[in-house]
């Protein structure tokens, strides 16, 4: 089922974040219905670095390519600003379709952006973004396509004027809307009361952000349609890395980290190399 097909029903999707086939692999053997590629997760995980608008366009449509690859799962996929002004956005939507993707999220920030819960960002006009969501809207290829309008003006220009620019961005042609960083449930509640009737709503759950952790379920109930999970995988791989490392450092053997991972054998069961090898035989393909 597409994205656009899905979001027809009344349940909540849960879309976790992923960064490369294994991870995409991973979310969709778990049950997912659709997946998110972060940008965040993307600059943690090839580049070491964090999210202020260091992962290029090209990074992210070759990451794009190679999960669609390894999943039939719609993807949303973290389009940062479009990468510079309209006409880049259009660009950004050609590139980032043909990789593969079901939506772009676009974001009002100026560029180079940064993380929505990182502290002193700035915004282009209203008009500037609206105007990138037009352009966007024209450049796609199918109307399957969907735009993610993000709006990060809660922690810029205040609650209210957050709210205004998603009119805006509504009005402009954008087919979810994604206010950023709401900073209590009241404001939640509010979005949900203002929006949800009109268009799909996206809430971003970030560990340890400026938003309360919210289950699907309550939100659900607050007249959301998506959320998103952005970093989760990264921030439990990374706690889950560096205990290794220091486990092997330490002990200079994986003996004592064995019951947290996997051996040879359960790595390959679940990468389906059992199934790769079996398909080169049918193809007569010789290893």
């Amino acid at each position: 089922m597409s994205l656009k097909g899905r979001l027809q029903k009344n349940e909540i999707l849960v879309a976790p974040g992923v960064y490369d086939g294994l991870t995409a692999a991973l979310a969709t053997d778990a049950g997912f219905e659709a997946l998110y590629l972060s940008g965040a997760a993307v600059a943690y995980t090839r580049l070491g670095r964090p999210d202020i608008g260091l992962s290029t366009a090209s990074e992210m449509a070759d990451t794009m390519a190679l999960i669609a690859d390894r999943t039939p799962l719609p993807v949303i996929i973290d389009a940062d600003t479009g990468f510079g002004n309209a006409l880049n956005a259009q660009r950004t939507m050609r590139v980032y379709e043909r990789a593969g993707a079901s939506a772009l999220q676009l974001e009002d920030q100026t560029y180079p952006k940064r993380c929505g819960h990182l502290a002193d960002k700035s915004l282009i006009s209203t008009t500037e973004m609206a105007g990138k969501i037009a352009a966007m809207a024209d450049a796609r290829a199918s109307d399957e396509t969907l735009i993610v309008a993000r709006t990060d003006a809660i922690a810029v220009e205040g609650f209210s004027a957050a709210l205004d620019r998603a009119e805006a961005y509504v009005e402009a042609g954008a087919d979810i809307l994604f206010v950023e960083a709401p900073q209590t449930r009241e404001q939640l509640v509010a979005i949900g009361a203002q929006f949800a009737d009109r268009i799909p709503l996206l809430a971003n759950m970030v560990e340890g952000g400026s938003t309360p952790i919210t289950g699907a379920g309550d939100l659900e109930q607050r007249g959301f349609s998506i959320v998103i999970f952005p970093g989760g995988i990264v921030r439990a791989l990374a706690r889950t890395a560096r205990d290794y490392y220091q486990s092997l450092h330490a002990n200079g053997s994986n003996k004592q980290f064995a019951d947290r991972m996997f051996d040879f054998g359960g790595l390959n069961d679940v990468i389906g190399t059992k199934e790769q090898l079996e398909l080169g035989v049918r193809y007569g393909t010789k290893d």
